[in-house]
């Protein structure tokens, strides 16, 4: 696998980087269990003060951490700074609630004595993550288990090596150990020898099914606790008394936020049929009104997709699905620019034998769908084997949260943008993959939950319902 930066903006090869050698692989891994063995005999609160240190860094460094990912996939830069200073949000959060969230928790039993469950970390940790939020999604695997005491070794996408190498830096430049967080320019197989390495007890991926069923598959043979969020088909789904006007206004920053390069990023429109009409012409509206140029100008409204990869494997996807009798709505002419652009596309009448239908387009196209009612509505959002997130628009929010209840995904948000934040769970179901990052159910993923169970002297009276193990001799 060929590590480099190639700008997608100007198509220019930044700089190229080797895979890590045997060697690098086994001292990461030395150094990470040493680490381990060290956290196991402290306590959280040891660490919150370097989590703490950490945040400082990313705001400080806010620029050159921007600049590095604008470089790497091409996000307006705008976008990249939020980025930064989402990942500093999260590394204080941890600092600030994880040494609480990881206290000893008791239990109520009849059992004579004191039961507790302490939570312990597990050890090294494999990170695989992509390249769409090269620092963010790092952040919310990295700030939860440093707290927890897991050391992690990261293979980033590789497509953006200098956003990983950034993000490392922030490590190094802080008073927390260099083996907290090791990067490392690995093979699909050197993953794998390291997911099979003794001294791993976790795996964590954010990428494609493919990606996932493999690394998957590898931690499983291996025994390995792993989390995997695999992308989503999310539904934008907008009930016959929505304010359409506030409506429209969400629809295309929901598809185009990132370029439509987001997991979570609404990909299917589904709209009450009184409003259909009105939604696909605002929404053909803004999408042309989105301008294309250079990230870093703040005046660009729309980013190249990361690569020519991605833009050749999405226009593969536009064309198959217009073969195969979908409406071509909007767009899908060429930008006359040298970066990897892709011109916003709307398309409708994506009938279920259709291979649109069930894909995720990763990028800036939207299908649109039509409801006649809010039971058409759900049955359209769960037809897919993809289960991420969602958005219900409502005007009586109670009837959006009722709707909201019966899509089948991780996440959904009534009346309201997809945010992510640390204090909510990411994650999804079905083929969206299982797990959760971030909020107390993120920080407890890779945690040994040790039952401890005290009584002041032996006695055989403390066992509950006179379950002893005796020798039937």
């Amino acid at each position: 696998m060929a590590y480099a930066t190639v700008n997608p903006y100007t198509n220019e090869v930044v700089k190229e980087y080797p895979n890590a050698t045997a060697s690098e692989i086994q001292k990461a891994l030395e150094n990470g269990n040493d680490l381990f063995k060290r956290w196991e005999k402290e306590q959280p609160t040891h660490r919150a003060e370097q989590l703490h240190e950490i945040a400082k860094l990313f705001r400080q460094n806010r620029d050159y951490l921007a600049k590095a990912m604008v470089t790497d996939m091409g996000k307006l830069y705008r976008e990249a700074q939020g980025e930064v200073d989402l990942c500093a949000m999260i590394a204080d959060y941890f600092a600030d609630h994880g040494a609480d969230l990881l206290a000893p928790t008791k239990i109520e039993t009849v059992a004579t004595g004191d039961a507790q469950i302490q939570k312990h970390p597990l050890g090294v940790l494999m990170m695989v993550e992509p390249w769409n939020f090269p620092m963010y999604q790092i952040m919310r695997v990295f700030a939860p288990n440093f707290m927890v005491g897991n050391p992690m070794i990261l293979k980033h996408a590789s497509n953006t090596p200098g956003s990983a190498v950034a993000f490392e830096n922030m490590i190094k430049q802080s008073s927390a150990p260099d083996a907290s967080l090791q990067n490392l320019f690995l093979s699909y197989d050197q993953v794998a020898e390291i997911i099979a390495d003794s001294r791993v007890q976790g795996v964590a991926l954010t990428g494609s099914e493919r990606g996932g069923r493999s690394v998957a598959k590898t931690a499983g043979e291996n025994l390995k606790k792993n989390t995997m969020e695999l992308g989503g088909t999310d539904a934008f789904i907008v009930l016959d008394d929505a304010d359409i006007d506030s409506v429209t206004d969400i629809a295309w920053r929901a598809r185009l936020y990132n370029a439509g390069q987001v997991c979570t990023s609404s990909k299917r429109f589904i709209v009450a049929a009184n409003l259909y009409d009105k939604f696909l012409a605002k929404l053909k509206e803004n999408f042309a009104n989105v301008k294309p140029g250079d990230p870093m100008d703040s005046q660009t409204t729309l980013a190249p997709m990361n690569s020519k990869r991605a833009k050749d494997k999405l226009q593969a996807q536009v064309d198959d699905a217009i073969a195969k009798g979908a409406t071509l709505y909007y767009g899908n002419e060429k930008i006359d620019l040298p970066g990897q652009f892709f011109q916003p596309t709307i398309l409708t009448n994506v009938q279920k034998d259709n291979p649109a239908y069930a894909q995720e387009m990763f990028g800036p196209v939207a299908q649109v769908y039509k409801a006649n009612s809010d039971q058409e509505a759900i049955d359209l959002a769960n037809d897919s084997d993809l289960g991420l997130g969602g958005i219900v628009f409502s005007g009586d929010p109670k009837r959006g949260t009722k709707v909201a209840s019966q899509i089948e995904t991780g996440m959904v948000f009534v009346n309201n943008f997809m945010v992510s934040l640390p204090d909510l769970p990411f994650g999804g179901v079905k083929n969206s993959g299982y797990g959760r990052e971030m909020s107390s159910l993120g920080l407890n993923a890779f945690v040994n939950e040790q039952l401890i169970v005290t009584t002041d002297k032996p006695n055989m009276n403390n066992l509950a319902g006179g379950l002893v193990a005796t020798d039937p001799k």
